[in-house]
């Protein structure tokens, strides 16, 4: 059965043309087809040359995005005894211990981030088949099992992204929102960019960057000039 496209998308497509775009372009162009009637995220699609069933060619980071991500992050922590308060007094949306994983095991899951102290791991686990799923699950490497919750709490509610290639090698990132200007968009982007780059598995060989397209939530893919992309100082961006 052919999947028909609407009429708005088949306009928007028109606009978009087959070549790699320079970045700044592409993200005017991501603006002009950001025409949903909801306020569009905007995302990237990059494959990387790595193949994420080994374990040296797995990527898995956090990013900080300089210009936010235009979204109210609601933290949830676990954790015990004065760490409790600690994380309330940093800005936390939901604290608590074990009554806390009860509400969870229970369908409880109005949170964006959660954050844990490594002293409680052991209970959170048994969350996993609830959380995993959906992103959720604390991590060293994600940044969200850590005994700082003050700095852990500030940086996700202020643009911290948390990312990873999916089995195929692809990563795919919410980078800002749609209604940010192109400059800011471009400054986010270079920040996800320049991560990647700083956490290259040890294990990919060859061409690591193959293709990067950002869109709209709703939007066409635009290719973006990987190469005009990693030559860009970040100050410029």
């Amino acid at each position: 059965m052919t999947k028909r496209v609407s009429r708005r998308l088949q306009a928007l497509l028109e606009k978009v043309e087959d070549r790699e775009y320079d970045p700044l372009d592409a993200l005017s162009l991501l603006k002009e087809t950001a025409t949903a009637k909801f306020p569009e995220a905007a995302e990237a699609h990059i494959r990387l040359g790595i193949d994420p069933k080994y374990t040296d060619q797995q990527l898995r980071t956090t990013v900080v995005l300089p210009k936010g991500t235009g979204q109210e992050v609601r933290v949830a922590v676990i954790a015990r005894g004065e760490k409790v308060t600690e994380a309330s007094n940093a800005g936390a949306d939901l604290v608590g211990s074990e009554e806390l994983i009860e509400e969870i095991q229970k369908g409880m899951m109005n949170f964006d981030k959660l954050i844990a102290t490594p002293d409680v791991m052991p209970q959170v686990a048994k969350l996993g088949k609830l959380l995993g799923p959906r992103g959720l699950m604390p991590s060293p490497k994600g940044g969200t099992v850590t005994f700082d919750l003050a700095s852990a709490i500030a940086e996700f509610k202020a643009g911290k992204l948390e990312f990873r290639a999916d089995r195929t090698g692809i990563v795919h990132v919410m980078f800002g929102k749609a209604s940010f200007s192109p400059e800011d968009l471009l400054v986010n982007l270079k920040a996800l960019q320049e991560t990647i780059d700083r956490n290259r598995p040890s294990g990919a060989k060859g061409r690591y960057w193959r293709t990067m397209y950002v869109s709209a939530t709703m939007g066409p893919s635009i290719k973006v000039d990987i190469t005009a992309l990693r030559d860009l100082k970040a100050e410029a961006a």
